[in-house]
This record gives structure tokens, C-alpha cells and sequence, in this order.
């Protein structure tokens, strides 16, 4: 296997961290956005998507989409599991994951797109109005994630999950979109400092 990955962008990364509370290495290559390689023809015969992360099988065969990858790696690497063991859990992981997917990190995804100069060559167009819009919502969505985590040590289940890792790199990228935490969302600090101290974080 080979794993196609972009080291700033936070959906590789997203796939990285799950691999390293695994305990996992897969070769990876690196396609570098910047210079636009996911454009290239190479890459687009990979992923006609043109997006990273990509985990290229053994076969041949390309799985795309981050959590499709974590979902095949679970499945062959199913300890620690991270995707839940009962009903419920499973039901719990996957309604919070989505939630800090498709709420956190796709708001402040918005943001950063319509908004960075750096991106106008791959948001094509830039909206700088639907950026503004995103942006004016990311504090609400991270009260929402407070407010789960008020005495909680994790998003849910009582121990370290995916939808940890998917809200993880959800509040680290609002450093790029430049918006910070507010001071009042003291259960949110706590929580991100725990996960960030996790050696996974670093991946």
C-alpha cells in the first residue's frame, strides 16, 4: 500500500493520526498543492478528484476520502478500535464524527478557502461574502463542542475515538483561518490540550 498525502492540508492529516494510534506506517507520498501536483495528469489517474488524502492497495486499486480509508484500516487493524465495539457506540462515533466534520471543519474549511489569498488558485472562484459567512459561524460550533465536553475527557464514549481526531484537527485549523478559541470555552481548551499532547498529534 501507498498512502498519497499533503502534510498541511487537514484531511490527510486526519488519516495520519488515525494511522499512528494504530501503530501503523504506510509509504507515503507526498503531493504538494501549492504547486498544484494534484492537477497533474499522474495524480488525476490516482484520484480523478484531484484531493488528498488517496491509499493506493496492493491490487491497484485506490480507496479515496479520508474516513473510507480509516473505515478499510479499522477493519484490517481493528485494535484500538476507534470506530466503536456495540451499537451504540458505533452510533455515538459516527453522529459526533460527522458533526465535527461536516459542522467544524467544513465551516472552518469555508472560511479558509474564500478567504486565505493563498487559496484563490484552487477555490476557484474565491466568494469572499461566503467566507465572511462561515467565519461568523465557527464560534457557535465550537460552543456546541464545549458544551458536549463539559466534564467529558473525550467527545464521547469515554475514550479517544475518531470523532476526537476529526475535532482535533477541526480547532487546529483555525490557526491558519486565524480565529482563536475563545478564553470562555475553558472545557474546549482542556479537551484540545489533552489531544494534542497524544504523540498521534504529531503526525
Amino acid at each position: 500500500m501507498k498512502l498519497y498525502d499533503t502534510p498541511l492540508a487537514p484531511n490527510p492529516r486526519r488519516v495520519r493520526v488515525f494511522l499512528a494510534e494504530k501503530g501503523i506506517d504506510i509509504p507515503k507520498v507526498t503531493i504538494d498543492l501549492g504547486k498544484m501536483e494534484q492537477k497533474s495528469e499522474s495524480y488525476a489517474a490516482v484520484n480523478p478528484r484531484q484531493r488528498t488524502p488517496a491509499l493506493e492497495l496492493d491490487d491497484g486499486s485506490v480507496l479515496c476520502e479520508s474516513i473510507a480509508i480509516c473505515r478499510y484500516i479499522e477493519a484490517l487493524h481493528p485494535e484500538p478500535n476507534l470506530f466503536g465495539r456495540t451499537p451504540k457506540e458505533i452510533g455515538e462515533i459516527e453522529m459526533w464524527s460527522r458533526r465535527a466534520e461536516l459542522n467544524l471543519l467544513a465551516t472552518i474549511a469555508s472560511a479558509f478557502r474564500h478567504l486565505h489569498p493563498a487559496m484563490a488558485a484552487m477555490e476557484v472562484p474565491q466568494v469572499r461574502e461566503w467566507g465572511e459567512v462561515n467565519k461568523g459561524r465557527i464560534v457557535d460550533e465550537l460552543a456546541f463542542l464545549d458544551r458536549q465536553l463539559k466534564g467529558r475527557d473525550f467527545v464521547c464514549c469515554d475514550r479517544f475515538t475518531n470523532a476526537d481526531i476529526t475535532a482535533m484537527i477541526g480547532v487546529d485549523f483555525l490557526k491558519p483561518t486565524r480565529v482563536a478559541v475563545p478564553d470562555e470555552l475553558v472545557d474546549l481548551k482542556r479537551w484540545h490540550a489533552a489531544m494534542a499532547a497524544r504523540p498521534s498529534a504529531k503526525a
